[in-house]
């Protein structure tokens, strides 16, 4: 089977255009679907701007490119379905349908063998009492579909605030499980072919502000165990998914034990600092996968972080006068909660990664606009 030269992708955000920027090397050419007339990834590649629901603009994107990826998983399942007729679509439908429904993700999860803490569907009424003698008083309500960046979710502390806290939710199907009382917060990103082999990439460490995250650092801060254990996750939910293409697995450090919180079923933010910290990034490695190629090394030759920037953006030159440092700016234009660049940062060992990155950090926290 020969290798694909062109590949679509569903979104036009920040993922599709670092995406487009990492298939330029290896001679693939993108072209991107998105609504947004705007979208961020149109100067990596052709851009058709139609909405999701367009049959007829869906089916020229198809006929237009060898097989087909996503950079959300936002895509109508029935825009994808429609799609999968017409093109190999990968990672496949099934990826997105058990991950952006999140009681099937975390059955899923459960039968793959990777932990989850106690969690409860709420659908109606008669399902709170149930959902707290399941999960317990104190947990986190969230809505079983969409929602990203902390949206769509309330923590429950007591008792009497799950049923506001679900009417606060417009009493939307919600999942409702029980609050892990973690040490860290942690992700694995990983990348699996065509042929079944995988990469995966050092455990990372993350911070979120307000239910955005903030800032990485690889390798995580954990014991061998730990990330050892969190690899094994990672390959049971590649296989398990059947998936092509690079995904995260969030993950909570609790006790010295991990606990599954979320799988993103793309590329990751939490493995944007793989762009220059890694040997291969994760969307060199992703275009690499959808396109029938032979993955790269996932190793990191040095110790490196990512910071955000939410809703501004500082001088170039101040990130850049930080030694190790390089700017990964959008073309999005700011607002508060929005992302709109990244900082990245590598150093040949923790304590000066950590000291560069009080730097970075103090940059960010000067400019950010989180709401």
């Amino acid at each position: 089977m020969s290798a694909a030269r062109t590949v679509g992708i569903l979104g036009g955000g920040q993922l599709g255009r670092m995406l487009g920027l990492s298939a330029i090397p290896l001679g693939i050419e993108c072209v991107f679907y998105d609504p947004a007339p705007d979208a961020p990834a149109r100067v990596a590649g052709r851009h058709i701007c139609a909405p999701w629901d367009d049959r007829a603009a869906l089916a020229a994107f198809a006929e237009s490119v060898d097989v087909i990826t996503f950079e959300f998983e936002n895509v109508p399942t029935a825009s994808l379905a429609f799609l999968a007729g017409i093109r190999p679509v990968r990672p496949g439908v099934r990826s997105l349908e058990l991950t952006c429904d999140r009681i099937r993700e975390k059955e899923f999860l459960r039968s793959a063998g990777v932990p989850v803490q106690p969690f409860a569907a709420i659908a109606t009424d008669a399902d709170l009492d149930l959902a707290l003698a399941t999960v317990g008083p104190h947990g986190v309500l969230k809505t079983r579909t969409l929602g990203y960046d902390g949206k769509g979710q309330r923590v429950v502390r007591a008792a009497a605030e799950l049923a506001p806290a679900w009417t606060d939710l417009g009493r939307r199907p919600c999942i409702y499980e029980a609050f892990v009382p973690f040490d860290r917060e942690v992700s694995v990103v990983a990348t699996r072919a065509l042929d079944g082999s995988t990469a995966v990439y050092p455990l990372v460490e993350n911070l979120h502000t307000h239910g955005i995250l903030f800032r990485s650092i690889a390798p995580a801060r954990v014991d061998d165990a730990i990330a050892a254990a969190a690899t094994r996750h990672a390959r049971s939910v590649l296989e398990g998914l059947g998936h092509v293409g690079t995904l995260a697995l969030e993950m909570f450090v609790a006790d010295g034990t991990l606990v599954a919180n979320e799988i993103a079923p793309r590329v990751h933010n939490s493995g944007h600092w793989t762009i220059g910290g890694a040997r291969t990034s994760q969307f060199e490695n992703h275009m690499r996968a959808v396109a029938g190629l032979p993955l790269g090394d996932a190793g990191a030759p040095e110790h490196a972080a990512m910071v955000n920037l939410i809703g501004g953006v500082p001088d170039t030159a101040e990130i850049l006068a930080i030694p190790g440092a390089s700017a990964h700016l959008y073309g999005k234009s700011p607002r508060p909660g929005r992302k709109v660049a990244h900082m990245n940062l590598v150093a040949p060992s923790r304590e000066e990664l950590l000291a560069r990155l009080e730097r970075l950090e103090a940059l960010a926290r000067r400019v950010n606009r989180l709401a």
